[in-house]
């Protein structure tokens, strides 16, 4: 039960982006179409849960037994900037069409604050393993969700008929406020 409470709380209560607004220079940068922003998500999720396992692993064997707490963002940095290249590297080499539709944004994952926050929060809330990559899988979904709802919705108003003034990032920033306000709907479930 506890697992299912990780997972609803974190893609739809406390949604990373939309909730905790962490996250929001892809959110806004990568989500033009919806086939980048589930490539986004993907590359995401990915990195998230690794990122996860990784410094939950570096925090409870390797900082907290030295003392080298205060070295916890450091250390998390580098472990994420690490995987970052990683799938940097492997997306170059299996789809190349998805590593320059991301293009800037891939390495920007190193500094996306939703992927350290999930890695520090995840401590915070006193985690075990387990469900720390529950937590980090349920927030990339939340974040893979939020990208691709907004996506489709962009997608749609490249459609409508906006007015001048709000064509592009105006409208866009709109839509990204109503569709925050529309998950905190969901606050009431958990």
């Amino acid at each position: 039960m506890e697992y299912i409470v990780i997972i609803i709380g974190s893609i739809f209560v406390s949604n990373i982006v939309l909730a905790q607004f962490l996250g929001i220079c892809p959110f806004v940068g990568v989500s033009s179409k919806v086939s980048t922003s589930i490539g986004m998500g993907g590359a995401v999720l990915f990195v998230m849960t690794l990122a996860t396992m990784v410094t939950w692993i570096l925090q409870y064997y390797v900082l907290n037994p030295f003392g080298l707490q205060f070295m916890q963002t450091i250390v998390f940095i580098l472990v994420i900037a690490s995987l970052v290249q990683m799938v940097e590297i492997i997306l170059k080499k299996v789809s190349p069409s998805l590593y320059s539709a991301l293009g800037v944004f891939l390495p920007l994952i190193t500094t996306n604050c939703a992927v350290l926050g999930v890695a520090i929060l995840t401590i915070q809330k006193d985690f075990s393993l387990m469900e720390g990559v529950v937590y980090a899988i349920a927030n990339a979904i939340g974040f893979t969700l939020a990208m691709v709802i907004f996506a489709g919705i962009r997608e749609h108003l490249d459609l409508m008929e906006v007015p001048k003034g709000m064509k592009g990032v105006p409208i866009a920033l709109v839509v990204a406020g109503i569709l925050a306000l529309s998950f905190f709907g969901f606050t009431g479930l958990v």
